[in-house]
């Protein structure tokens, strides 16, 4: 016996059958729950660029600007947003969800590069980005602490050490390092041997590093405040 022959018999309770079918299966979709937030991969890509001592109008005008024209022309870019801080601009993508994710990488990458020439000529480093999910969040906090050690050397510890054998597992995005504290030489003043040689304390600063357009070379520390040396621009 086939398994079709009943239906094919009786074609007016088939059809009844068929309707009934269509019919509830239109009610149970329109019950079916609808997630107000879901889980959804958007192409995103972080840049990233750096210069030391830098301040954030700086960074914002000098960095952010000309990459944030360069990046406006891409293909498929739904939002762009930039936070600037001390010495630190990150530039954040956001493009549409029917567009290649790799395809987009490249054409970052080639509006770094036009945008190059634009760019501080101080930087340490080019612009880098990477991809990144805005809905990922922290799975892990470790803490380096040291009662002999200084807090430099620990940072140095976390960057070289910790943070790029982390980075080395699977399925591993991103690792980021906080409350970093680079190795630097302060220099102490002695105001009355200042005022005896009529030295100004801004002119004393000038040894401490070539002066630039960019960002000063140092800080002076007074007491509760600290001012920052402002070297005139070079013609």
């Amino acid at each position: 016996m086939n398994i079709a022959e009943p239906f094919i018999r009786r074609p007016i309770a088939t059809t009844l059958i068929m309707l009934a079918l269509v019919l509830f299966g239109s009610l149970a979709y329109r019950t079916l729950p609808v997630s107000d937030l879901p889980n959804v991969d958007f192409p995103t890509l972080l840049v990233s660029a750096n210069l030391p001592g830098a301040s954030p109008e700086t960074m914002a005008s000098s960095v952010a600007t000309p990459l944030e024209r360069q990046f406006s022309t891409i293909a498929g870019l739904d939002s762009m947003s930039s936070v600037n801080s001390l010495g630190t601009t990150l530039v954040t993508l956001q493009f549409a969800l029917d567009r290649n994710i790799d395809a987009a990488a490249q054409d970052v990458q080639a509006a770094i590069t036009q945008a190059g020439p634009r760019l501080p000529r101080d930087m340490p480093s080019p612009p880098t980005f990477r991809r990144s999910n805005p809905a990922d969040q922290p799975i892990m906090f470790l803490g380096i602490t040291s009662a002999t050690q200084p807090m430099w050397v620990l940072d140095e510890y976390g960057q070289t050490q910790i943070a790029q054998r982390i980075s080395m597992v699977k399925d591993v995005a991103q690792v980021l390092v906080f409350g970093a504290q680079t190795y630097a030489v302060r220099i102490k003043l002695d105001p009355r041997a200042l005022a005896s040689r009529q030295i100004a304390s801004t002119k004393s600063s000038a040894p401490c590093g070539p002066p630039t357009s960019i960002y000063p070379p140092a800080s002076c520390r007074g007491r509760g405040s600290v001012t920052r040396s402002k070297p005139a621009a070079s013609c």
